[in-house]
């Protein structure tokens, strides 16, 4: 089990090594990263027994920015028949686990291996339930098996409170046809993985206010505008109509990086294709001067060192938070609907509640 399995965007591979190496040198776990390129995960190969389930124990998965899942366990062997066998072999020295999720890479050769796994997964539960290994308890570890072929899985082990929300890390999300563009779904997803649900009546009502930067035809409004906020929208381009006939949005055709708001709003969004630096400087400039009290942006990536340069600006923005003397939450995720970028989600803590729109 010296074994720490993690999935990712296909190309991302090596920004996965750089960071868990990072995280495992802050927690003085001995080991090496490896990855092949294109592969859709990355492993951490611990020297000590222990080290993978300290690595995990000492870090929050949803602060990791690339890894879309992670597990620590070992890979074995599959005969062409009677696979459960062998699993369960192995699972002898596993704990009793309390839920299953089997998964496949992000990859051509993973997307023909779900419909095995589908098929398998009925009869593998059964025999896990039968053998005492599996339980109907949320407090258990979760078992996750990765097929990487029919031949060869990685038996693995997750805290179900720290690992993924949704099998791979890839969410279950449903296009809206009604939205104008599928770059909705990328705001979507960051609610889901930045605000926990039971929050979302709290910090995403009908009662706030929000501006989209960069909005044209209006992706991201739509979000905003299907929580029943007032939407400022700001772009030299036309918003989808759908959005102007609902009464909520206000278009204003005008610079992103220069629009400030005359009064501070509950929501800033911004998915401008534009340097990253630029981007988190705006960011900076949002929250710290208390124009929004919570803002997602996306980060366009560089070709190269990205996972360097992510954390070099992270770094500067919460410095510049730092300097100002304010308290702002930073979490940073590349999510699966992102391409080359990463998401970022800031909320200030001591800014006031906007007012009420009436």
């Amino acid at each position: 089990m010296n074994t720490l399995f993690m999935h990712c965007r296909p190309g991302f591979e090596g920004e996965v090594c750089s960071e868990i190496s990072d995280l495992a040198a802050r927690l003085n776990v001995a080991g090496y990263a490896k990855a092949k390129p294109s592969s859709a995960c990355a492993e951490f190969v611990c020297s000590e027994a222990d080290g993978a389930e300290r690595l995990m124990r000492g870090q929050r998965f949803a602060e990791l920015i690339f890894p879309r899942q992670w597990a620590r366990g070992v890979f074995i062997d599959l005969p062409e028949t009677d696979r459960i066998s062998v699993i369960l072999a192995h699972m002898a020295e596993f704990p009793v686990c309390g839920s299953l999720w089997l998964e496949v890479l992000d990859t051509n050769d993973g997307k023909e291996l779900s419909n095995f796994c589908k098929k398998f997964e009925a009869p593998l539960r059964k025999a896990l339930t039968g053998a005492g290994k599996l339980v109907d308890d949320a407090g258990k570890p979760r078992l996750l098996l990765t097929f990487k072929s029919g031949r060869e899985v990685f038996l693995g082990l997750a805290d179900a409170g720290n690992s993924a929300m949704w099998p791979m890390g890839i969410p279950r999300l449903k296009f809206p046809r009604e939205a104008p563009s599928r770059s909705t779904l990328k705001l979507e997803e960051a609610w889901h993985h930045f605000i926990p649900r039971d929050q979302w009546e709290e910090r995403l009502h009908s009662d706030m206010t929000g501006v989209d930067l960069g909005a044209a035809p209006g992706g991201w409004t739509w979000q905003l505008v299907n929580r029943g906020m007032l939407v400022t929208a700001i772009d030299n381009g036309p918003m989808a109509q759908s959005l102007m006939d609902t009464g909520l949005v206000q278009h204003l055709m005008a610079d992103g990086f220069t629009f400030k708001p005359r009064q501070p709003v509950d929501w800033m969004v911004c998915d401008i294709v534009e340097k990253p630096a630029r981007n988190a400087a705006m960011l900076d400039e949002w929250v710290g001067e208390g124009h929004c009290r919570e803002a997602v942006v996306n980060l366009k990536l560089p070709m190269k060192q990205r996972y360097a340069e992510v954390k070099r600006l992270l770094e500067r923005i919460a410095d510049g938070f730092k300097a100002r003397g304010v308290k702002v939450d930073i979490g940073c995720k590349q999510l699966y609907h992102d391409r080359e970028e990463v998401t970022c989600h800031l909320r200030r803590h001591d800014a006031k509640k906007p007012k009420s729109r009436g």
